[in-house]
């Protein structure tokens, strides 16, 4: 026989070789069908999560700003004040992990729960398991509050935890922190997620499907998600995302990131390669990434890739 579970652990955790979480994760659940918060929140408790309950718009803000949680369930259809301006307002506070519930079929609408910074949806209805994973997926992602209860998933690791430089942008994973070019990023934790996936893997096309599996860690969803990640990520990175030069859509493919891995070299010790080199070497220099843009410009001409476009 083990030793009991400690209070607030996932069902058949042990004390052996761990320690007892002095705070489980805190999850607001919002809906006002109270049949469907009720299965929610009996899962999620079975899971290890310490649940709060809302029933609209406004307890939904006066429970967050109570306790804040961890991350906010949140159906998109609730009376007077819908999901959309309850995730609006919840955001404007500070960052926190959302997923949508929605009854909707309408791609325009979840695709719209995204755009407002939503970090996954789930269509009722639902298997509640699958809510249960959605939820310790992207607490798991975020690497941030109490350590998620249960076991690592799939797609659990994004690469090292060294920082990152690329094309101008500094990555942190350990602190969840990215910049442009000394600016900090407001990203949402897919964004930053995809971000960093992308910073890590140089001029390799993957497909919607790979980026679904390596970043969000499902082998199944709707493949908008990672489109609309895509979009929202581009007009936080990208000088002009009509005209994206970092993030490009490859044609039947998906998505490049098109920074050189040279880039972080330049940025950081491009005086130190200065020192002991003349003028000559670095007109040389010159001249050869005059040419190197040139070639790049007349492939890109050549496959008839026009700027700006999405897949």
């Amino acid at each position: 026989m083990g030793s009991p579970a400690p209070p607030g652990a996932a069902p058949g955790v042990t004390l052996w070789g761990m320690q007892q979480n002095p705070s489980p994760t805190r999850v607001l659940v919002v809906d006002d069908d109270p049949t469907v918060a009720e299965v929610v929140a009996g899962y999620l408790g079975r899971a290890g999560f310490a649940v709060d309950r809302a029933a609209d718009g406004p307890g939904a803000l006066a429970r967050a700003a109570a306790r804040r949680p961890d991350l906010v369930v949140l159906d998109l259809m609730l009376p007077g004040m819908d999901g959309l301006e309850v995730c609006r307002a919840l955001r404007d506070k500070g960052p926190v992990p959302v997923i949508m519930l929605t009854a909707r079929g309408d791609e325009e609408d979840r695709i719209l729960g995204l755009e407002i910074g939503a970090d996954d949806y789930v269509t009722k209805p639902f298997s509640p398991r699958e809510l249960v994973l959605r939820v310790e997926s992207v607490l798991r992602r975020g690497r941030t509050g109490p350590r998620v209860p249960g076991p690592s998933g799939p797609g659990s690791g994004l690469g090292s935890d060294e920082v990152t430089h690329r094309a101008g942008i500094t990555l942190d994973p350990l602190a969840r922190r990215a910049a442009r070019d000394g600016r900090e990023l407001a990203l949402t934790v897919r964004e930053f997620d995809l971000l960093a996936f992308l910073l890590r893997h140089p001029g390799v096309a993957f497909t919607r499907e790979e980026l679904m599996r390596e970043v969000w860690g499902w082998d199944f969803g709707d493949l908008s998600t990672v489109t609309v990640h895509v979009r929202r990520l581009r007009g936080k990175v990208e000088d002009d995302p009509a005209a994206p030069r970092l993030i490009q859509t490859v044609w039947g493919i998906g998505y490049r990131f098109d920074a050189p891995p040279e880039t972080d070299d330049r940025a950081h010790g491009e005086e130190r390669r200065d020192e002991g080199r003349g003028d000559d070497g670095r007109r040389d220099e010159a001249r050869a990434g005059q040419g190197r843009d040139e070639g790049r410009a007349g492939q890109e001409w050549d496959e008839g890739r026009g700027p700006g476009s999405d897949a």
